[in-house]
Parts: C-alpha cells; sequence; structure tokens
C-alpha cells in the first residue's frame, strides 16, 4: 500500500526525480526486535548506513552497507557481550511484483526489512565473551573464566553412602 511509511524515517528513502545513481548515508535509530535470543541490536541505538541507489528498468536496485553495534549474552558463561557489526546491503526494489525482489511502496524504499535480514543473518547464532570462554561449572554454575581452578569432591555412590561415617571412606 503506498502512502502507509513515514517518509521522514531515516530507513525510508524518497525516490522521487532518481535519474541516475545517487549515493545516501544516514544514521537511523535501530527498530525494536532487531535480533535473536542471545544478542541483538539494542534498540534505538545508531544504525549507520552508506547506500548507493541505480535505476534499472525494473524498479531501483539498492547495495551498500551497515554498521551496528551489538549487545547480549555469552552462550557459555552468560556474561555480557558486546560487539560491533557491518554487513552488506543489496536488493532490487521494483515497480511491479517480480519474484524474489522487494517492492517499492509508491516511491518509497523501505530499507528496515532488508536491514533486519541481513543484520540477523550476520550474528553470531552462539555469541561468546571470548573464544576460549571456559563456561559455567555444571554443577554448581560458577563461571570457570573467573576461578579456572575450581573443582568440587568426588561423587560417592549412594550404593557406598552407608559407609561414610567410617574412617578412611572416600579419601584417596
Amino acid at each position: 500500500m503506498p502512502g502507509h511509511l513515514d517518509e521522514s524515517s531515516p530507513l525510508v528513502i524518497n525516490t522521487h526525480g532518481l535519474r541516475s545513481s545517487k549515493q545516501v548515508r544516514r544514521i537511523a535509530s535501530a527498530p525494536d526486535g532487531l535480533g535473536i535470543a542471545m544478542i541483538g541490536v539494542p534498540p534505538d541505538s545508531p544504525i549507520e548506513f552508506e547506500v548507493l541507489l541505480e535505476p534499472v528498468g525494473e524498479g531501483v536496485l539498492v547495495t551498500g552497507s551497515a554498521r551496528v553495534s551489538l549487545r547480549g549474552s555469552c552462550s557459555r558463561c552468560l556474561e555480557p557481550v558486546e560487539a560491533e557489526a557491518s554487513v552488506e546491503l543489496q536488493e532490487l526494489y521494483s515497480y511491479h511484483d517480480i519474484p524474489d525482489a522487494s517492492r517499492l511502496e509508491g516511491e518509497l524504499i523501505n530499507l528496515e526489512p532488508l536491514l533486519r535480514d541481513q543484520v540477523v543473518l550476520e550474528m553470531p547464532f552462539t555469541p561468546l565473551c571470548q573464544p576460549d570462554c571456559a563456561g559455567l561449572c555444571p554443577d554448581c554454575g560458577a563461571n570457570l573464566n573467573r576461578d579456572p581452578g575450581h573443582g568440587h569432591a568426588p561423587d560417592i555412590d549412594p550404593r557406598w553412602s552407608g559407609l561414610q561415617g567410617f574412617d578412611g571412606f572416600g579419601k584417596e
């Protein structure tokens, strides 16, 4: 439906009068929900993007890149993770319904769906605070990065628990 996009949004580009290539550089606020369970782009954080608009017979070809900040949790130790990501953007926005192409809404291009797809694809599925993160102790949940020598007394087989009161039981 043409006309329902907010033309004042930095993620919406008006192509009215586009006859030759045009470079567009902007900073936009990140929309909500741009991420996956463990990591994402914080809402309202800056997204810097630079795109080239090229009129082609079928519509407008958009190519460029965007840079975002990522924030989330380490998938091993649950400590906070912060990172930067750069994504490449390329999409054909067509005047008519063409398979595998986005559609111009009147003369407006909405970059949000393209940006959402590319950023989510670029995110690590299992983010890590450091490449060799040791994670959490499976018994007590202690962070093994902070306490690498962490250990527990050996478990005693419950069948032998009645002998615990005898001198020397369970000692090696």
